[in-house]
């Protein structure tokens, strides 16, 4: 056995990791759940762990800076993005084209969530990245910078001032908008001077999904190089395990015998789900993924963030691209 740590969100689809329900073929794990930026902070910066969750623009900056982690085709983290673009009721931002010419706040440039914003906008809205100033910092804690040194070419990038907040600096009228995978805080207390961009939300991501067929990945799982380099059939065994707790959790969604989340309609949102986006709506591996991910390296270098615009393929431990068959 070899001894192997893991950190990672306490999502429906990894507990059954996290709490040993499924265990990972010839590994003796010491898993840790934290939240996706403590992860991703102590990962990049320090390489803590053996095994994380990490974001994947975060991953492919430092794979062209170096290769320090390799990654897997799983996914635990996808998500649609509409909703994560907050505007100041007041600032004369009705619809998408609006943006352009505007300061936006956002917590690093480089996070996928705003990466996904950036390249929908540009897309679908005509608001490419570079019509559109930004300003980072903290979300809900002044100080935040971003944890990996970019220069994104032609983007005027700067940090709000030291002592504020992302939702400051949007009610004192620094900034017009936010693009965060969180919300701001005074949208979560209610103030009325902060309302999303995309009102309904549910209809924009499902209009966006039949027009492109993306279900947005946000992250992937990274090995540190040098234990995979030791270790390499690790890659495997970890997707096997991830892929058997994703099934369970949407096992149980489907039939349950009682909620198994604390959300009243999940069942039939689950069937809704479906007829949307197919069964294999979380999937995991390169075929299924192949479009989303060349759109997510597409937009990196176009928004300035990688140099080269890898192939897919090069993106994944090789053991992951296939399988045995009996």
């Amino acid at each position: 056995m070899v001894a192997l740590s893991l950190a990672c969100g306490a999502y429906d689809r990894t507990l059954p990791i996290l709490n040993g329900q499924v265990r990972i073929e010839g590994v003796d794990l010491s898993a840790i759940a934290l939240q996706p930026e403590e992860t991703f902070f102590r990962m990049v910066s320090h390489r803590e762990f053996d095994v994380s969750e990490m974001s994947f623009s975060s991953y492919l900056l430092t794979r062209e800076r170096g290769e320090p982690f390799v990654a897997i085709p799983v996914f635990p983290s996808k998500s649609f993005r509409h909703s994560g673009v907050y505007v100041r009721a007041d600032a004369g931002i009705d619809r998408p084209e609006d943006l352009v010419g505007r300061t936006v706040g956002i917590p690093e440039f480089q996070v996928t969530a705003a990466v996904w914003i950036r390249g929908i906008l540009s897309d679908y809205h005509s608001v490419p990245a570079d019509s559109v100033s930004y300003r980072n910092g903290g979300l809900y804690a002044p100080g935040r910078s971003e944890k990996i040194a970019i220069q994104p070419r032609g983007i005027d990038l700067q940090p709000i001032r030291a002592h504020d907040t992302l939702g400051d600096a949007l009610l004192g009228g620094e900034i017009d908008a936010i693009y965060s995978p969180r919300p701001p805080k005074p949208f979560l207390d209610g103030d009325p001077r902060v309302v999303r961009l995309f009102a309904d939300t549910r209809a924009a991501e499902t209009a966006y999904f039949r027009a492109s067929g993306i279900f947005p990945i946000m992250h992937t799982i990274v090995i540190r190089r040098d234990v995979y380099e030791r270790d390499r059939w690790i890659a495997q065994s970890l997707v096997k395990a991830f892929t058997e707790a994703r099934d369970q959790a949407i096992a149980a969604l489907k039939h349950p015998g009682a909620l198994v989340t604390s959300l009243p309609f999940a069942a039939q949102d689950i069937l809704d789900t479906i007829e949307l986006m197919g069964e294999d709506y979380w999937s995991y591996g390169l075929p299924a993924n192949r479009h989303n991910l060349e759109t997510l390296v597409r937009y990196e270098h176009e928004q300035g963030l990688i140099a080269e615009r890898p192939a897919v393929e090069d993106l994944f431990a090789p053991e992951t691209l296939s399988s045995v068959v009996v």
